[in-house]
C-alpha cells in the first residue's frame, strides 16, 4: 500500500510477518478448554493471553471473580497523548461447548480453514487484538493509550463481566469488538472481495417462567388437581404470538419441562423464553407483555412467576459509530478488501459499550462461520489482513480523536 504513513507501514509489515505466530497462539487458545461455566478452564485461557501480553510489553491486570472466569485487562499507556482515554479492544474467551470439547475436537486446519471449539467465536478475534497491541508496543505509531479487555462469560450474557465492560466503555474513546466477520452469502473466501461486519445487533432477554399447580391422582382424584403443564401449554402460543417480524421482535419458548409422574396431575412446570428486539425503547413493553402472560392464570388456581436469567442490550448505530465504520472500511479498501455492514439478530457485549455512549464497531475479527456448532470454521488467510485492517483503523481513529 503506497498511501500508508511510515508508522502505518511499519505496524502492518510487522503484522504481515507474524502469521505463523498468530496461528500458533490460536491453536493454544482453541485447545484450552473454556466453556462459560468452567471457571478453571476460562482462567487458563486468560493466562495464555496474559503471558502473551506480558512477553510483548503490556501491563496486565487480572480482575478476579469467584464464580465465573476472571477478566483480563492489558494496557499500553501513552503518557504523551493529549487525550488519555484509551482505545478499547474488546472480546470474550468463553465458548458454548461442554468440558472436554478441545480433546474431542482439537484445533485442525483443512483446506485453508481452521476448526475447533471457539476458533471463530471468538478466539481468533482475541488473537488479532493481542497481536495488534503487540505491534504497537514493538513499533509505536499509536497516538492514544490502548486497553484490551478480555472477558469470561459473554456466551451467557456476561453476568460478571457486564459492569467491567461498562466501566471500561465509560473510560474509553471508542471500542473495537473482534467478533468474527462473515462472508457474503453464497461466496467463497478470497482476499479481494467483500466481507461483512456488524452495523447493529438486537437486544436479548433470556427468561425462565415457573408455573405451580396442585398434585392429584390422575385416575382417582382428577378433579382435585391443578395442572401447571396445562397452564403452561395454553400460554406458549400466546408467548410466541408476541413475535412481530416487521418490528424485528421475536419470542421463542426454547425449553420446557415439568410434571411429577404420568399418573399425577402436574404440580409444577417451567419454560425458558428468548426475547429479541431492535431498539432499547421496545424492551420494557415486551418484557411486560411476557410477564403478564406468564403471571395471569389460564387454569384456575395455577400461578406463574417470571425471572430474568440474563440480558444483552441492543447495539444501535450512532453517527459516531458510523464514522468508525467509514474509517475501518477505508483501511480495508487499501488492502483490496471491500467491507459491508449488516444488521444481525445475534447479541454481543458491544451493545453494553454502545449503550454507555462510547462509539463502537463490532465484528472486526477474521472471517468465520457456523459458530456454536461442531462445524465452526475460520478462514486462515483472513487472520493477517484482519489484524492489519484493525491496526490501521485504530491508528487513524486515535489520530482523528486526539
Amino acid at each position: 500500500m503506497s498511501d500508508l504513513t511510515p508508522e502505518e507501514a511499519k505496524v502492518t509489515a510487522w503484522l504481515a510477518s507474524r502469521k505463523e505466530a498468530m496461528v500458533a497462539l490460536l491453536r493454544e487458545m482453541v485447545d484450552t478448554d473454556s466453556g462459560s461455566y468452567d471457571k478453571a478452564g476460562v482462567d487458563r485461557a486468560g493466562q495464555v493471553l496474559a503471558r502473551f501480553h506480558e512477553a510483548n510489553g503490556l501491563s496486565v491486570e487480572i480482575v478476579p471473580d469467584a464464580r465465573y472466569g476472571d477478566a483480563v485487562k492489558a494496557r499500553l499507556p501513552n503518557p504523551s497523548a493529549n487525550d488519555q482515554r484509551p482505545v478499547l479492544l474488546l472480546g470474550h474467551r468463553d465458548t458454548v461447548f461442554p468440558q472436554g470439547e478441545p480433546t474431542r475436537r482439537p484445533f485442525t486446519i483443512k483446506g485453508g480453514r481452521a476448526y475447533g471449539p471457539g476458533v471463530a467465536d471468538m478466539k481468533a478475534g482475541l488473537v488479532i487484538e493481542a497481536f495488534v497491541a503487540a505491534a504497537f508496543a514493538e513499533c509505536g505509531g499509536l497516538s492514544a493509550p490502548l486497553l484490551m479487555l478480555t472477558t469470561s462469560d459473554e456466551e451467557i450474557a456476561s453476568p460478571s463481566s457486564r459492569p467491567i465492560i461498562e466501566a471500561a466503555a465509560r473510560e474509553a474513546r471508542c471500542v473495537f469488538n473482534a467478533e468474527p466477520s462473515r462472508l457474503p452469502a453464497g461466496t467463497e473466501f478470497s482476499r479481494d472481495q467483500k466481507q461483512s461486519i456488524t452495523s447493529g445487533r438486537k437486544g436479548g432477554v433470556f427468561m425462565r417462567a415457573e408455573f405451580t399447580g396442585k398434585a392429584a391422582h390422575s385416575g382417582a382424584n382428577y378433579d382435585k388437581g391443578i395442572s401447571a403443564i396445562v397452564d403452561l401449554g395454553h400460554k406458549i402460543p400466546r408467548l410466541q404470538g408476541l413475535t412481530d417480524l416487521e418490528r424485528g421482535v421475536t419470542v421463542n419458548v426454547g425449553l420446557i419441562g415439568g410434571g411429577q409422574t404420568v399418573n399425577t396431575i402436574a404440580p409444577h412446570a417451567w419454560c425458558e423464553i428468548d426475547l429479541r428486539y431492535v431498539t432499547a425503547a421496545q424492551r420494557d413493553e415486551l418484557v411486560g407483555a411476557i410477564r403478564t402472560i406468564v403471571e395471569t392464570p389460564v387454569v384456575p388456581g395455577a400461578t406463574g412467576a417470571l425471572t430474568i436469567k440474563g440480558e444483552f442490550v441492543p447495539l444501535e448505530r450512532s453517527p459516531e459509530s458510523a464514522v468508525l465504520f467509514e474509517t475501518y472500511r477505508d483501511a480495508a479498501a487499501g488492502f483490496g478488501i471491500g467491507v459491508a455492514a449488516e444488521f444481525t439478530g445475534g447479541c454481543a457485549d458491544s451493545g453494553f459499550t454502545a449503550a454507555q455512549g462510547c462509539p463502537t464497531l463490532c465484528s472486526v475479527g477474521p472471517i468465520g462461520g457456523l459458530a456454536h456448532t461442531p462445524d465452526e470454521f475460520l478462514e486462515v488467510e483472513s487472520i493477517v489482513p484482519a489484524a492489519q485492517v484493525l491496526a490501521l483503523a485504530v491508528m487513524r481513529t486515535a489520530a482523528r480523536m486526539e
